[in-house]
């Protein structure tokens, strides 16, 4: 039963009830044959057709048993009108005409319908590890293969390396099988996987998760920074890593900040800030910072912000720590403006 079928349903007059819509009718016949259990193919419709049809029978309550029989009459007389069903849509008759037109004329079909281009392998091969590793974890082994032997040899090791052992043997062992597909089928699985590529939704947040998380960490409260790593740790140990490598905090800045880009820093901060952090610094991991601060100073500014720290007295470790997240921002807004370059540690994955 095709959407044509449904919507090609005339419009009798049924005694004492007043005229049946289409769409209305169409839902009766739905539901009488999904009661009778027939497997009917409605996925096969287009998206608006089933949502207009699922509305339609969710707004239906209860028919008498005359209507019914007119509705089915009336189904069954345009079944009997009808001598043949197309699909639809260049997309349907490409599928219906699978394996019965070359696939040169059905990349080029594709390329004039759906910017498809005639070899999709070279932007398949160009696309980003990133798109592509789904790919070869839902597809077969045996088109992953033909996918990792069509890119290059680099990239493909590294896809490799980022799948579950079984799964990366099996690949392996099907690269052997590659030698006997045909150019034909090869041309095929290429469209489809561009197909999927171009398909692919743009991701709703461009920063990854773990650096939106990071961000976020890096204003919070020490311990609250703390806790949500400790939590972090026992339920997703990798995301966890991850967040810990985006956080930059006032402990952090021994092992990212160049003690040549200091002075740059301490310029650039308003008068007492500084004062306050390095004052404030109570935590080992916060004094240890406080002291590569001073060391990479000039001796005569050293001991003059010494010499303030000891005028100021105790700090609230409320207001320490405002001071130390004002350090921190400080240092990520010369980073991200280009004066200076901190170390991330990108390369602890290796």
């Amino acid at each position: 039963m095709s959407a044509a079928m449904l919507d090609e349903i005339g419009q009798p007059e049924f005694s004492g009830h007043p005229p049946l819509s289409r769409r209305r009718k169409a839902a009766i016949i739905v539901r009488l044959l999904l009661s009778e259990g027939a497997e009917l193919p409605l996925g096969a419709l287009p998206g608006h057709l089933q949502s207009a049809l699922t509305e339609e029978i969710g707004a239906m309550r209860y028919i008498d048993g005359g209507t019914l029989r007119a509705v089915v009459g009336e189904f069954l007389e345009a079944l009997e009108q009808v001598g043949l069903t197309f699909p639809g849509g260049i997309d349907g008759a490409l599928n219906l005409l699978d394996g019965h037109i070359s696939a040169e004329a059905s990349a080029e079909l594709r390329a004039a319908n759906f910017g498809t281009p005639r070899d999709p392998w070279p932007s398949i091969a160009a696309a980003d590890i990133d798109k592509l590793l789904p790919l070869v974890r839902a597809e077969s082994t045996e088109v992953a293969a033909v996918l990792l032997s069509k890119i290059a040899s680099a990239k493909a090791a590294e896809i490799l390396g980022r799948l579950p052992g079984d799964h990366a043997r099996r690949i392996a062992c099907s690269v052997s099988l590659t030698s006997a597909v045909s150019p034909e089928t090869v041309s095929q699985i290429g469209q489809a996987l561009h197909e999927q590529l171009a398909q692919t939704p743009k991701p709703a947040f461009p920063e990854p998760a773990a650096a939106r998380m990071g961000a976020i960490l890096n204003l919070s409260p020490a311990d609250t920074r703390e806790a949500v790593l400790s939590a972090l740790d026992s339920d997703d140990a990798t995301f966890a890593a991850g967040v810990r490598k985006a956080i930059f905090t006032f402990a952090d800045i021994p092992a990212r900040l160049s003690p040549g880009d200091v002075p740059a820093v301490v310029r650039g901060l308003p008068g007492e800030v500084l004062t306050i952090a390095l004052a404030g610094a109570d935590r080992a991991e916060d004094k240890q910072a406080a002291r590569f601060v001073l060391d990479n100073l000039s001796r005569r500014m050293a001991e003059q912000i010494r010499d303030e720290i000891e005028e100021h007295g105790p700090v609230r470790p409320r207001d320490a720590e405002a001071a130390m997240s004002q350090v921190v921002q400080a240092i990520r807004a010369q980073a991200d403006s280009g004066e200076i370059v901190l170390d991330m540690g990108e390369e602890d994955d290796a």
